[in-house]
């Protein structure tokens, strides 16, 4: 049985939730091996909608073990804030595992990060203000605080003392905030301590035995492939790998395991905080989709910055991932426009380039090159074959696979589980 990846092929929010949901009963394990709280999955159930921020989505799908693997950071109090709010609504959250491995965002780390935001003025990120990008330079300067250091309240301590050593000369002497005590955030981390024990495990290690006892586990990446911190639009990025290679690192199995590598792009493109963006639109055209397509984030609330599909990003993420499938959602938001742009390269410099520039000052000053295609005016959320498509949908869907570097196997056609095209099987 496969080990599945799912990843943004763009710049997030292209509906992972709803690709892994899609595979349902199909799946016995979902791991989370990237990001924390900053990134969120909207999944419709019925008439039921979730937003689920630090929690794998699997989560929504009874008998699935959700696992939150060694590479997520995790915010404690928003963990069990969501696991509370689920529970009000029925849903059995009893399964979920969290690596004793994964690192612990802290209120120092959630101070830090805005106050270092609003210091750099107009050269912000655009960042959440959750921690994570301190937490994630903790991990690498090897002062961070881990799950199972919660459960050894000396260790903690130590810890958290070597932690706030220098933050606090840095929260008193640069930014002028108050100093933050070791009691503080030593008895707020141990007041969970009983309520998280259950839940923590060797989670590399559950994940082998089922891979190795035939279970499907699926790896579900926070975040996209252009917010990746090695191959995306650095510095405006996440501080994590948020690509397929981040499956491993973030959950401790080997790379020869991964079977199939699932990208999931919009119909068209979004990103959220600051950073260069191509096909970026200013107009009523932008308006449009963020309307029809509800482009708000649902851990921000922020309104997505909209543009039309770029089909370099979708090759470069094909590429950098090794993905087999791509799914494309959100098709059906594109009804009523009488002619959809395709943006099919880049002028730089007055040079056309078919591929993303390595350069960030080049991809800076990208201008779009667009093949236009006819729209569609009729209403395809109840579609599910893909012949039943209108013919300008269909043939906009078969232009971007060429254009794409791999398959599309399923298309989005509204907001609801089942609202989907299944051209390929996804496991298959």
């Amino acid at each position: 049985m496969p080990a599945v990846v799912i990843v943004g092929a763009q710049w997030g929010d292209e509906g992972k939730g709803k690709a892994t949901d899609l595979l349902g009963s199909r799946i016995d394990f979902v791991v989370k091996f990237n990001g924390g709280n900053n990134a969120g999955h909207t999944v419709v159930v019925g008439d039921e909608k979730y937003a689920l921020h630090l929690l794998p989505s699997g989560i929504l799908t009874p008998g699935v073990t959700p696992i939150i693997g060694n590479g997520v950071v995790v915010d404690i109090e928003v963990l069990f804030q969501e696991l509370e709010a689920l529970s009000a609504r029925g849903v059995d959250v009893s399964r979920l595992r969290v690596s004793a491995n994964a690192h612990v965002i802290t209120h120092y780390h959630r101070t830090i990060d805005r106050v270092t935001e609003r210091f750099l003025g107009k050269r912000q990120i655009g960042t959440t203000g959750r921690g994570i990008g301190p937490t994630y330079a903790d991990k690498i300067n090897r002062v961070g605080i881990r799950i199972q250091d919660i459960f050894d309240e000396n260790i903690l301590r130590q810890k958290v003392e070597a932690a706030l050593d220098q933050k606090n000369h840095l929260l008193v002497k640069i930014y002028n905030r108050r100093a933050i005590s070791v009691d503080e955030i030593v008895d707020s981390l141990l007041a969970y301590a009983d309520r998280l024990r259950p839940m923590v495990a060797d989670t590399a290690l559950e994940i082998h035995h089922a891979l190795e006892g035939g279970k499907t586990v699926l790896f579900e990446g926070g975040q996209a492939t252009m917010l990746d911190v090695d191959h995306g639009t650095y510095p405006f990025v996440t501080s994590s790998n948020a690509t397929a290679g981040g499956a491993s690192t973030g959950s401790g199995i080997g790379p020869g395991r991964i079977d199939r590598v699932i990208g999931i792009v919009k119909a068209y493109t979004t990103r959220v905080g600051a950073g260069p963006f191509p096909t970026e639109l200013f107009d009523a055209s932008g308006d449009f989709l963020r309307a029809n397509g509800f482009e708000f984030g649902t851990t921000t609330g922020r309104p997505r910055r909209c543009g039309w599909y770029d089909a370099p990003i979708a090759r470069y993420s094909a590429r950098i991932n090794g993905v087999t499938d791509f799914v494309l959602t959100k098709l059906d938001v594109l009804t009523g426009l009488d002619e959809i742009p395709v943006c099919v390269a880049y002028e730089v410099d007055g040079v056309r380039v078919d591929e993303v520039p390595v350069s960030q000052t080049d991809f800076h000053h990208a201008k779009p090159i667009y093949e236009r295609f006819p729209g569609w005016s009729e209403d395809i959320t109840g579609v599910r074959r893909f012949e039943d498509l209108p013919k300008n949908a269909q043939d906009y869907v078969l232009a971007l696979e060429a254009m794409s570097g791999s398959r599309i196997s399923v298309i989005g056609v509204g907001p609801g589980r089942d609202a989907a095209v299944v051209r390929h099987d996804l496991l298959g």
